[in-house]
């Protein structure tokens, strides 16, 4: 089974002439992009040469993208690193894609659940719960009310309704 891979980033498009893109970053800042000298977009590596801030994301140059044509072939290309390539966590840390698939249970062990999404609008994390029935409900990831507990996501089911 292969390693699975995080997404980083996506391609916006093509800037300038020289075959940079620009792109949408999905991860803290540049600095987390930089840290990787190559990203996979599918299962193709790509030779990060540099990347710098843009208007609305990040500005990068890849090895193998020689011109504007082969830039705006990448558009809407997502950029991934395998799990492995992330740096390692502290106490109470942990990487959104951890949290994707985790069940998620009352105290009392009652299934409500599994992650199936973890969004952040400025003002903490939010998991998405899905319900066996196909019902979806996004809940504050804050002790007390959804608690990551030994590989399961611990919910009090009053935030569900």
């Amino acid at each position: 089974m292969a390693e699975p891979r995080i997404i980083l980033a996506a391609v916006a498009g093509a800037h300038g002439v020289g075959g940079e893109v620009r792109l949408k970053l999905f991860a803290q800042g540049l600095d987390s992009l930089k840290r990787h000298q190559t990203l996979f977009a599918g299962d193709r590596p790509l030779t990060l040469k540099s990347v710098k801030a843009g208007s609305a994301g990040a500005i990068a140059r890849f090895a193998e993208i020689a011109d504007r044509a082969a830039a705006e072939g990448l558009r809407g290309t997502l950029l991934s690193v395998p799990r492995s390539a992330l740096p390692p966590l502290g106490p109470g840390e942990y990487y959104h894609a951890d949290l994707i698939g985790l069940a998620c249970q009352a105290a009392d062990g009652t299934a409500l659940g599994t992650v199936v999404a973890v969004e952040n609008f400025g003002a903490g994390d939010l998991l998405e719960i899905e319900a066996a029935d196909g019902r979806r409900a996004l809940i504050p990831f804050r002790p007390g009310i959804a608690d990551l507990d030994d590989g399961r996501i611990v919910a009090d089911p009053a935030f569900l309704a």
